[in-house]
Formats: C-alpha cells, sequence, structure tokens
C-alpha cells in the first residue's frame, strides 16, 4: 500500500511538472496532444521501473535524505536518456519538443526531492506519534542493544521500546526472564516482541513460543554469517522459506546494450554483406568439393553447445584427420592449431588471412549464442580438456573477436589466452568492446589472421 502511494504520488508530480513547463512554453509542440501524452506516461513507467529497482521506494532510503538524492538524480539521468533517444527518434535533438521534455523531466525530479524533504516528514512524524508500538527485545546482548538504540532514534520506526528480556538480570533495560515474558508484556502493553538472541538456543524457542501462545507480533534477527544486510532477501517456494544472503549483481542496462549492438551490427552485416557472402560461397564451391559451410558443435555461455558457422576453409574431411595430426600440435595445452596446416584449402589461406570465414558467425550474434565480443567458443574436444580454473570463460558469451585475438593471436601459450579471457571477463564494459572492435578493424585490414 505505501509503495502503491509513493509511485503514486510520484506519477503526480511528473504530470504537474510537464503541465507547468506546457503552460510556461510559448512555441513548440504542446503536451496535450495524444503522441505527448504516451510519452509522459511512457516516462513515468520507466522513471518508477528504474527507481524501484534501484530501491528508491524502500524504507532504508526514505529515512536517509542523502541517498534519496542521489538516488533520485541517478534515476533522473538514466531515464531521461533512455526516453530522450526514444524522442529524438522522431523530433531532432534542436527541437523545442525534446528541450521541454527534459525541462519537464528535471523539473518532476525537483518537485519529488521536495515532496520527500518537507511534506513527507511531517505527516510520518504525525502519524508515529498516534500509532507507536510498545516494542520488547529478546536478548540484551550487542544486536539486541544496537537495534534498541536504533529503534528510539529513528523518526520513522513508530515504535517505543520498553525493555529487554535476558537470562543475564544485571543488565541495564533488563525488565525480566523469558519465562517473565507474558507477565511482562501484559503489564507494558506489548505489541511487538523481536528475538535477537540465536535462534537455536532455548532462549529463543520459548520466546517464539510465549508470543505466538499470547497473540504478540514477533520479529526475529537472524544470523547472517556475515552477510551485508541490504544484499538480504526472503523468498518462499511453497512452504519452504528461503533466505538470499548474496547475489552477484547484473549490470543489466550495459548487457541490454550490448545485445542490442550485436542485433543491429549483426542484421546490417548480414544484409549490406549479402554480395560478398555469395561471391564467398562461389569461390568455395568452386576451388574444392564439399559444402559452403562448416558447422561443428561448439561450446558456449554456461557450457550450452551450438553449432557454430564458418565458411568452409578446409578440405571435407578435416575433423576426421584432426586427430591423426594432434601430435604435431605447436600450441600448449587444450588448443589444437598448425602454422601449416595440411588441411587448409587454396580459398581457405586466403579467407583466414582476413577473418572472412568468420563472417557467416553474424547469424550466430543475430540468434544470441554469440556476441560480437567476448572469448572464442572453442570445440567440445578441446573444452574436455580444459582445467577446472579454464571454465571460467564459459561466464561469457562467447565473441566473433575478444581480447585475446587482438593481443596475443599468435601467442602458442593457452595459460596466456585464459589469462587474456579472464581479463576481458573481470573488467567487461560496453568502451572495452568499442576498443576490441576496432583493434579488429586494423588487423583484419592488415590482413594478421591465421
Amino acid at each position: 500500500m505505501v509503495l502503491a502511494v509513493q509511485v503514486a504520488a510520484d506519477f503526480l508530480l511528473l504530470a504537474t511538472a510537464f503541465a507547468i513547463t506546457n503552460v510556461l512554453s510559448t512555441h513548440g509542440h504542446r503536451f496535450t496532444d495524444c503522441p505527448a501524452c504516451g510519452m509522459f506516461l511512457l516516462y513515468g513507467a520507466v522513471f518508477t521501473l528504474l527507481g524501484h529497482s534501484e530501491r528508491l521506494y524502500d524504507p532504508e532510503t526514505l529515512r536517509t535524505p542523502e541517498r534519496q538524492a542521489w538516488l533520485l538524480i541517478k534515476v533522473f539521468v538514466w531515464s531521461t536518456v533512455l526516453m530522450g533517444v526514444a524522442l529524438a527518434g522522431w523530433a531532432r535533438p534542436i527541437e523545442p519538443s525534446l528541450l521541454k521534455f527534459i525541462a519537464s523531466a528535471a523539473l518532476g525530479s525537483t518537485l519529488m526531492y521536495l515532496y520527500r524533504r518537507w511534506v513527507q516528514r511531517p505527516l510520518r512524524r504525525q502519524a508515529n506519534c498516534k500509532c507507536s508500538r510498545n516494542v520488547l527485545i529478546v536478548g540484551a546482548g550487542q544486536a539486541g542493544r544496537e537495534l534498541a538504540h536504533f529503534l528510539q532514534r529513528d523518526p520513522f520506526a513508530s515504535c517505543t521500546v520498553c525493555g529487554f528480556l535476558d537470562e543475564d538480570m544485571s543488565g541495564i533495560g533488563v525488565l525480566g526472564q523469558v519465562r517473565d515474558l507474558q507477565l511482562i508484556a501484559r503489564r507494558n502493553f506489548v505489541d511487538e516482541i523481536i528475538v535477537t538472541v540465536p535462534l537455536h538456543s532455548d532462549v529463543a524457542r520459548k520466546a517464539i513460543w510465549q508470543a505466538r501462545r499470547n497473540h504478540i507480533d514477533l520479529k526475529i534477527v537472524p544470523d547472517l554469517l556475515g552477510a551485508d544486510p541490504a544484499q538480504v532477501a526472503l523468498q518462499r517456494f511453497q512452504d519452504i522459506p528461503v533466505i538470499t544472503l548474496w547475489e552477484e549483481p547484473v549490470p543489466g542496462v550495459r548487457l541490454l546494450l550490448k545485445r542490442a549492438a550485436d542485433l543491429c551490427f549483426s542484421a546490417v552485416g548480414l544484409l549490406a554483406g549479402a554480395p560478398l557472402l555469395a561471391g564467398i560461397a562461389f569461390a568455395i564451391k568452386m576451388d574444392s568439393p564439399g559444402p559452403v559451410l562448416y558447422r561443428a558443435p561448439r561450446v558456449g555461455l554456461k557450457g550450452r553447445q551450438f553449432l557454430c558457422y564458418k565458411f568452409r576453409t578446409m578440405v571435407a574431411d578435416a575433423d576426421r584427420l584432426k586427430e591423426k595430426l594432434r601430435g604435431h600440435n605447436e600450441r600448449a595445452g587444450p588448443f589444437f592449431k598448425l602454422a601449416i596446416d595440411p588441411r587448409v584449402t587454396r580459398v581457405g589461406r586466403f579467407l583466414r588471412r582476413y577473418s572472412l570465414d568468420e563472417l557467416p558467425q553474424l547469424w550466430n550474434v543475430l540468434r544470441g549464442e554469440m556476441s560480437l565480443v567476448g572469448p572464442r567458443p572453442h570445440p567440445i574436444d578441446d573444452v574436455e580438456r580444459y582445467a577446472l580454473e579454464d571454465y571460467q570463460r564459459l561466464e561469457a558469451t562467447p565473441g566473433l573477436t575478444g581480447l585475446w585475438q587482438v593481443t596475443a593471436r599468435h601467442d602458442p601459450s593457452f595459460q596466456r589466452s585464459m589469462a587474456l579471457d579472464r581479463e576481458y571477463i573481470g573488467g567487461w564494459s560496453l568502451g572495452m568492446d568499442l576498443r576490441i572492435l576496432c583493434k579488429t578493424i586494423g588487423a583484419v585490414v592488415r590482413g594478421e589472421g591465421a
């Protein structure tokens, strides 16, 4: 209910900001037409969804004005950039409609901040005075004392700490032991009991049983084993509660942009390069018998297998001959590579030199099995020779090109290749992808392929 009120308030403030900007504007398109109304509704949805994902509406955020201000700025920037790009698709960037949109969004974010600082706080303090709850804490140790100190100082807590229950009666504020819970709870009109002692102890079990028996609200402070409480989440699978102590952060927006770039460039590449693809296919067919495309199973993200497409650069029975030639392998580890491979055809050597044999993998990129940039996909028999630490490279979507290709392509060391793949996975960014693509284009033009 509180979340719905906060979202509705933000929508109303955004509408007010858009209306004010529209009234003050003396030129350009007005926000009273249907497309503009649709844009406002879409912007409001994007803003509140991003705000929810950034925990703008969490109670912990509402307690910290500085954090609220930072998150409002962050959500405003991201949502305005996303919607500004969409608006620029049908309105030139210099047109007043786009400038008015940005001004409206900025005014709306400012109104949200003022609302939180000067309106919500007095209302909540007034509500706290009318709806204060009496709390009894089981356990007068460090956790119980810290919790009591926080509840007594926090104006949003809307509760009064009556005291503690503990087996050690010598502490300040200890009203009795757990066996006295019913008497103390009735005498102090306790509305809620918070258990801060280890849950496996007899004290905790007795306190929980007494609280439920006397129909008193009950909360517990779980042992998080050193995990950050901000990361903790509770889920329920049917009747089984599960506490999530840690989840690796996922760069959702950056991954979405990476996938969007993969889709755009692979689609454009396949359409624009259709004549070149047809010419290469004809040359392969005239050079040697066999299929034009080489389709081989490769291992991709999370160990999933897929068919990787390449122009055939070897004789038709190259896979059968591979095991016979493995004793002459010039690479260390699972890699198999020969500088002068007798299986490579005449056209194949040219295609490999300029990496043209990789062009059909744009279809794998379009399907989502590969990306433009990432660790190269390895054959199944190479993956079977991985050491345990080598499997880390399967945590990223394989790519047409990667850090190894533009850094140490001719280095025979398998460990060097794995180190570069781990460096890419650990430091990945959109800027790194762009730099690798630019270096790849230079290497292709210079004919530095294998």
